[in-house]
Order: structure tokens, then sequence, then C-alpha cells
């Protein structure tokens, strides 16, 4: 109905009445409703599902052909007494923005047509790497936002991403995703920010609330453990104790719900400890609900409900799955509705399940729906996508955020004798040859989310949408005067090394060499990285490296660049390079930043986070150990050591962090202390340096990491400059989960550590907590604030 259908002087129902407390409208609404009616919205529709008949090599989820039967039942029907969702009307297939906004408001149409009460569906879609649609900007991957260790810069891009998300009639975003890497052989590293759980808890509350702040629903994701799988298989048994999911894994969450607003989660296909999340009422009742006090919708993964019963084995069917994750707590099954269908009403009849289950997740769902004006009386489809046409999905703003983003992830790890390539005292090389299977496939500069590798697979011949220059096109407008010299020299996968002689023949007639390796993403074993992407040892993927052998081999300088979305073993390729860089799936501006710092036009700031291995064995390897975990002993013939440690990234000018001052050297078990260090730029050209503090606690109850991440801070200083970094550091920082599993911050000394990555730490203190140990709960301080003041200061520190 639209706003000029309604009859003069209707009176308004309660539930739209925007007078009202929004608890209020949904209770005069489900008052309303039919039990049909209820059921209807903890469903979803996919419309235009093409998954079982999808090209080979293009698949985007698994078992296709099981769910074929989803994707074939008509809106119309599966709307037949209301909606929940609406899956990804612009992200399924190529359509211009006009395409997407017409079949939205059609679609839409559709639900409120089947809708005795006029209920629209919600509207969700895919916006990790940007938002998931034909034309609209591909921005770094996840774990390239990570490498800047800037939230604010993260938060600018999901407001932007939501910007346009809200412009085009869409209201949840199904992102970020917090999952902490615990084994880089997984797939989906490049969808995560990283190997600790501060960082990413920081840099994913910034992405909520960016997107929260644009009027789009965050969705977080997965939940929880689904990293930790046993072997880094994707959906493989995550074998972890109650401690390290509570220490490492839920922290992001947590602190995305209560610092970033998150209003959505979406749970993990995994099981821990044998548990599926969707049937865990542990962690999604008492822990998510009880402990944390999440108000908004749990969701679930795609096709996860009908899972346990085909994957997991926990239930007999699809239907006894639905009535399994409906009491568990979960509240819209997604992407179709398969188990949360109407034969939910029989198992309530029957006794089989409470009726206030379904108000419950209800409840839910609509004060959603209220909270985005879907039930105001003056909502129509087409208000909201009114400003669509106006929509530039590629505009310049975004792609200058998106090259902001691309240059500060790229991470130098040595300059080595090459670079830069243009320095005060040296000229551009005359002659380049550019190798490698990732110089000229703009595909691998993007993660598996983005819409030209999740989506256009399916469709050959597509163009990508946007524009996104190689490797070899930025050098060649970086560096105008050099003649370059292109030879892929192999694919990133195949065995077929027929490339090898043109490849070293380039190498030999050139001054100097760049090799471009990596990845190229993809779903379901279709890439090297991504989704379903996972890899049995950490070496560079096909014959990537016997290419570098043969490079090496000519005597020409080799800079190596990997372009990966997760870290592989670079112990033999780092003293035979010239220079090594890593660059995490940049995005479609990613070239021109890579060349950028390979030329010295653009400072590299990025920091590791995830640490670069130095053989490809040995795996897992996070910083995260404690003592027997970062052994080096002799204990055992495995050298857990990294190339490169977690923060680690060099620059063109030199940086030094010294100075430490603590406020105190005791403080109370609830006090709270002032740390802070001077970082000063020693070199001759301005950059960013990240200031990274530490904790070390000496001697707990069980064991605990070496040192953990407590705070950070990128800052920008000009060449001589300096500046003071203040953190102001709460005892509940240091809390862990104790031998009776609950969470505690123990008296007794904890080492203070700052520098500029996890073994740079040249400034420490030992502070000493004193009291009673103190259990602590959701109320604990999660963030550690961050002062900065420029130039010297002598002042006490209080």
């Amino acid at each position: 109905m639209t706003t000029a259908d309604r009859p003069v002087g209707r009176v308004v129902p309660r539930w739209q009445d925007t007078t009202l407390p929004v608890s209020d409208r949904v209770d005069a609404l489900l008052a309303e409703m039919t039990l049909a009616e209820k059921v209807g919205q903890l469903g979803s529709c996919w419309v235009g599902n093409d998954m079982a008949e999808q090209a080979e090599g293009s698949r985007v989820a698994p078992l296709p052909d099981v769910f074929a039967k989803a994707g074939s039942v008509p809106l119309a029907e599966a709307s037949r007494h209301g909606l929940g969702h609406l899956t990804r009307v612009y992200g399924s297939r190529p359509a211009t923005v006009a395409e997407g906004a017409a079949e939205l408001v059609a679609s839409q149409h559709t639900v409120l047509r089947n809708s005795r009460l006029g209920i629209p569906a919600l509207v969700h879609e895919e916006c990790l790497t940007g938002f998931t649609t034909y034309g609209a900007t591909v921005y770094p991957a996840a774990i390239a936002w990570a490498a800047t260790f800037d939230p604010d810069l993260v938060r600018r891009m999901a407001a932007a991403i939501g910007r346009d998300m809200r412009a085009l009639g869409v209201h949840q975003g199904l992102a970020p995703v917090l999952d902490v890497v615990r084994d880089y052989r997984w797939g989906r590293v490049e969808e995560t920010m990283g190997e600790d759980p501060f960082l990413v808890a920081m840099l994913g509350a910034a992405y909520v609330h960016g997107l929260e702040g644009a009027g789009v629903i965050a969705t977080l994701k997965h939940f929880a453990g689904y990293s930790a799988s046993r072997a880094a298989r994707n959906h493989a048994p995550a074998p972890i104790g109650r401690r390290e999911l509570m220490d490492v894994i839920l922290p992001p969450f947590e602190a995305a719900i209560e610092v970033g607003g998150a209003r959505s989660v979406m749970i993990a296909y995994s099981d821990v400890d044998g548990v599926p999340a969707g049937v865990d009422s542990w962690l999604l009742n008492d822990l998510l609900r009880d402990d944390w006090g999440f108000t908004g919708t749990v969701v679930s993964d795609y096709w996860a409900v009908a899972f346990l019963a085909t994957m997991h084995r926990v239930v007999a069917d699809t239907d006894q799955a639905g009535v399994a994750a409906l009491a568990a707590g979960i509240d819209v099954e997604l992407p179709n509705t398969l188990a949360f269908g109407q034969h939910l009403m029989s198992r309530i009849r029957d006794g089989e399940l409470c009726e206030s289950i379904v108000d419950r997740s209800v409840h839910r769902l609509l004060a959603q729906k209220v909270e985005l004006g879907l039930l105001d009386p003056d909502w129509t489809p087409e208000s909201s996508v009114a400003t669509a046409a106006d929509v530039d999905l590629d505009s310049p703003a975004n792609r200058a955020l998106a090259a902001e983003l691309a240059e500060r992830s790229i991470v130098l790890l040595d300059a080595g004798s090459a670079l830069p390539l243009v320095d005060d005292g040296r000229a551009a090389p005359g002659r380049v040859a550019v190798v490698g299977p990732c110089a000229a496939d703009s595909r691998t500069l993007m993660g598996c989310y983005a819409f030209p590798n999740h989506v256009l697979p399916r469709h050959p011949g597509m163009a990508l949408g946007v524009t996104v220059p190689t490797v070899v096109d930025a050098l060649r407008a970086e560096l105008p005067d050099t003649e370059l010299v292109h030879e892929p020299g192999c694919d990133v996968r195949d065995e077929d090394r027929s490339g090898f002689a043109a490849a070293a023949a380039a190498a030999r007639g050139a001054d100097l060499c760049v090799a471009v390796v990596g990845d190229r993403a993809g779903l379901f074993g279709n890439g090297t990285s991504g989704e379903g992407c996972d890899t049995e040892d950490l070496r560079l993927p096909g014959v990537q490296a016997d290419l570098l052998a043969e490079l090496f081999a000519t005597g020409t300088p080799v800079v190596v660049v990997v372009v990966s979305g997760r870290p592989y073993a670079l112990g033999d390729v780092h003293p035979r390079a010239a220079g090594l860089v890593q660059a995490f799936m940049p995005g479609q501006e990613g070239a021109a930043a890579i060349a950028g710092v390979l030329s010295g036009r653009v400072q590299p700031a990025g920091k590791l986070p995830v640490q670069v291995p130095r053989r490809p064995g040995g795996q897992p390897g996070t910083y995260l150990q404690p003592p027997l975990g970062a052994n080096t002993d002799g204990i055992s013939s495995v050298d857990p050591t990294p190339l490169f440690p977690f923060g680690y990234g060099r620059s063109y000018t030199t940086f030094e962090v010294d100075d430490l001052r603590v406020s105190a050297t005791e403080l109370p078990t609830d006090g709270e202390l002032a740390v802070s260090v001077r970082v000063r730029n020693t070199g001759a050209r301005a950059g960013h340096e990240v200031v990274q503090l530490y904790l070390r606690d000496v001697v707990a109850q069980v064991t605990r990491p070496v040192r953990q991440l407590a705070g950070f801070a990128a800052v920008r200083l000009e060449p001589g400059a300096s500046a003071r970094v203040r953190f102001h550091v709460h005892a509940d920082r240091s809390a862990f989960t104790g031998r009776e599993l609950r969470r505690i911050v123990e008296p007794g000394e904890v080492e203070v550590l700052a520098g500029t990555s996890a073994t740079d730490l040249p400034c420490r203190a030992t502070v000493r907590l004193t009291g009673a140990t103190r259990v602590v709960g959701h109320d604990r301080q999660l963030t550690t604030p961050v002062d900065l003041q420029a130039g010297e200061t002598d002042a006490d520190e209080h």
C-alpha cells in the first residue's frame, strides 16, 4: 500500500504510531499476528539464487544440489504468510543500480501483498570488502584493514559502505568477520583482522560503529570458534576448550556489541568441543543474552540450520533442526526458509516447541523493522530507494578512501638493497622486468567476497564493473621513464613451468626484476585463498617458489611483492631478495599503492596483523603462545620463531620509542595506570609509526601468553618530530579466565612493554597489582584509551 492509497482519516494502528516506544509498537503488532504470520517472519528468500545451475569452478556455497529446492521456491510462495528477510537482491548477479532498485521494489510489493498486516521484509547484503554488488568500490580485504592498525580509517570506510547500501534500500550488512586467526592455513584468513583479539576487537568495533552510524545493521560473524577449526579446514570441528574460547575467540564479539553497538550476530558453521553453534544455548542465550545483554537478532549463516541435520547430524532431519535452532536462540534463518517453515506450527501444537520461543524471536526482528522505519505509516518500497538514482557506487570519494586504505596497509618487510626504486641519491632503473602471476591479474588484488571474485566467475565475459589497474599498469604509470617488460612466468596455482624460461630471460635482460606472487581468491577450492580454499602448508601456491628460485639465479636484483590473503613462509625468499613487500589483497586501488611503495612516493606504514612464518610447516603458530608454545631451547626440533613477528613493518624513515613512564608501580586490582612513551621520527622523511603496548603476566594460576597486545596508536610524524603516547590501562585489561572458568583480575606482577612490534619492545617496566582477586564480567573495561601529545614533555604522569 502506498501513502496515496490510504483512506483519508484512517486510524493508524498502534504498531505504526511513531510516537510510541519501539517495544510497545512491537507488542501491539505481535498481538495482531496469527501464528502462521509469526512463523513467516522467521524465514527468508533468495530471489534468483542459481546455485544449482552454476558453471564448473564457480560455486558460492557448498552442497548446492542439496539446497537447489530452496532456490526454486518463488517469492510469492515463500512469503505467503509474510517474510523476515530478502537475501542479496543486489548481490546475486550483475545488475545496474536502477535494475537492482526496481527488483527490490517489486520484491517488497510481493511481500506486502502476501502480508495481511503489510509488514515489509528486511533486506540484507554482503559488505566485507565494500558493498558486494556490481559496480561498487572494492576496498581492501579485512586482513589489509588490520595492517593499518587504524580504527578510525576502518570506521570511515564502513560508514561509506553503509551510506551506499542504505541509499539503495538495504537494511543489514553481513560484516564484519571477527574470527581471530588461529592457523594461517585457513582459507578465510583474508576475511579476518588478524591473530590478536584486541586488534580484531578495536577494528571490528570501529567497522560496526561506521556501518551502524549509516543506518545499516552490522552482523558479527562467525559466532563462535569457526577460525579454530582442526587443521584449518573449513567447517571442521574446533577442538578448543572454554578458556581459549573465552580469552581469544569471544572478546572481539563482546567489544563489537558493547563498544560498537552491533545489532546482529551470525552463528558459525562449526562445532566447539562437539556442540554446533546453532544448538548451543549456553553461547546464544546464557552468554550472549544474559551475560552480555545483547538484544538484537541472531541469524544463521547460510543453510547452517539445515546443516545441523545434514552435516553435524545432531538432529534427524531439517524440521527437527529448525526446532532445535530456534529453541537454542537463532531468530532468523538465512538465506532461504528450509528449517524455520510452517511445520513449526505443528510442533507447537504437539507441545514440542513453545509459542513463546517463536514470539521471542519475532519480537527481536520486528523491533529492528521498527527501528529501521519499515513499519512507519509513510514507508513504501519506492521511498526506500528514492535516492538510489543519485548514488555513485564507485564515486571519487570512495576510490580515494580505498586508495588511502591500500597505501596504509602495504607492509615493507625489508627495503633490502633496491627499495625505494627512486630516491634522492638513486635514479629510477632503466629497464625493469615485472614477473609473476599476480603482476597483470586484477583479480589477485581483491578478496573472495569482492563482487568480481564472488559472483562474476558465474558470468564469463562480463567486465569487472569497476576499474582495477594491474601492478604492471601501475608501475608503468609510476615509472614513466623506465622500460617495463612483463612475463607471467606461471599461473597462481597450476604446475605448468613452461613460462619460466621467458621470465628468466626477461629478468636477465633488466636492471631490476619485480616479482609479484601470491594468491587469487576464490570459493570452495576455486582459488588459493578464500572461503573453502584452505591449504596443507604455507608454501607459495603452485610453482611460484620455483619461479622465484629461477629469477634469483639470473643474478639480477629481484624485489619480491607478495599479494596474498594469508602469510606465506618466506624463509628461503628473504635472504635472496633485493627487497620484500607484503600486500594483503589491497583492493581496486591496490596496484597504485604497491607501485607507490616500490618507487618511494608512498611511505610504507603497514604492520603485520599476522606473523610471516619462516618455514611452511609446523602450523599453527600465532604469536599468542604461553612459554612452552614459544620455547626455542631444544625441547622440540620445530622452531616456532617467525621470520617477521606480529606488529612488524618497516618504512623509509626511522623511528625510536623510548622514555617509558608509568604513573605508579603498584595499583589495586580495580585501579588504572597511565603508561606513556615518547616516539621520535629520527629519519629524513615523514611517516607513520604504530606504537604498541603489551602486557605479560609474570606468574598466573593458568599459563598465559608470553606477551599480549593491550593498546596501540598510529602516529604520523614529520622528520625530527616527536610525540608522547599515553595509554590508560585499567587493571581489567590483564583479566583472564582462571582455573574455575571465571574471568578474573589476579594480584601479582605484570610486565608492561612498549615498542613497534611483538618482539621489538625496548621499553619495559613492572607493575604490581595488589588486593584481592576480582571476578569481572561484561562490565569490565574492554578498551585502552590513548592520548597523543605532540612534542617533548617532562610533565609527571598521573
